[in-house]
């Protein structure tokens, strides 16, 4: 009896993991022919439309709260500059405020001490118009702005460009498949599968130039270029 009730309890816990074989059957992709693995490549092109920076002021004082006013007396004429400008608040967001000790040591390197204290703070700001940028950066620097970085250019929003390198990474493994087809006697048959490698942005050559406006001071002016965006995709066709 005791045998009899071990052996129900064994095969009712069975019972949940031979359902779960049953609700997942296994595919099998049955060929009648060669298969034939590619692996291919989209590529397309776009002029940035979005540029980023990050833009600060450092300052120094004798005491820590000195550099810390200053600091924020200057942020504060930067961010009236980047508003003036037309940028949005979203578009704006505090990414750095750092205080710490300047030391100066004596002759021989020793005894460092505290001289003063230095202050920072920066914003990473978004451009939605590139063509503005360097007007912008030139009104930053004139109003306080010591810290520059970038820009950053990029597609504000890729999705049609990615959908263009889908389009033709499938086209181009089409192809590749043909070629090999023609080379064994074959013809290309149906696609057994399609998986998506994942997209690759080639950031464009970044460049600032100062350049001549009229007869007066030189100003700054940021060149787009191209931006590449890439798919790859690896798809298996059947040669028959």
């Amino acid at each position: 009896m005791r045998n009899l009730i071990l052996g129900a309890i064994l095969a009712l816990g069975a019972l949940p993991f031979a359902q779960a074989a049953a609700q997942s059957p296994v595919t099998t992709i049955l060929l009648d022919g060669t298969r034939l693995d590619i692996v291919a490549t989209g590529e397309v092109s776009r002029v940035p439309d979005i540029a980023r920076i990050t833009a600060g002021v450092v300052t120094v004082a004798p005491t820590a709260t000195a550099a810390l006013a200053q600091n924020a007396t200057q942020m504060t004429s930067v961010r009236a500059a980047l508003k003036r400008a037309g940028i949005a608040d979203r578009d704006i967001q505090t990414s750095s405020i750092n205080l710490y000790p300047d030391y100066r040591q004596d002759s021989q390197g020793n005894n460092p001490q505290i001289v003063g204290y230095r202050a920072s703070n920066e914003v990473s700001v978004k451009f939605r118009d590139i063509a503005a940028t360097g007007k912008i950066l030139d009104a930053l620097v004139a109003q306080g702005a010591n810290q520059i970085n970038g820009p950053m250019l990029s597609i504000d929003k890729p999705e049609a460009a990615l959908d263009e390198a889908r389009t033709q990474a499938l086209a181009n493994a089409r192809a590749r498949a043909d070629l090999y087809a023609r080379a064994l006697g074959k013809r290309v048959g149906r696609i057994l599968s399609i998986s998506e490698a994942g997209a690759v942005n080639a950031l464009p050559m970044i460049m600032m130039r100062q350049s001549a406006v009229g007869k007066s001071a030189d100003s700054t002016s940021v060149d787009p270029g191209e931006q590449s965006v890439s798919i790859s995709l690896s798809v298996s066709f059947e040669l028959q």
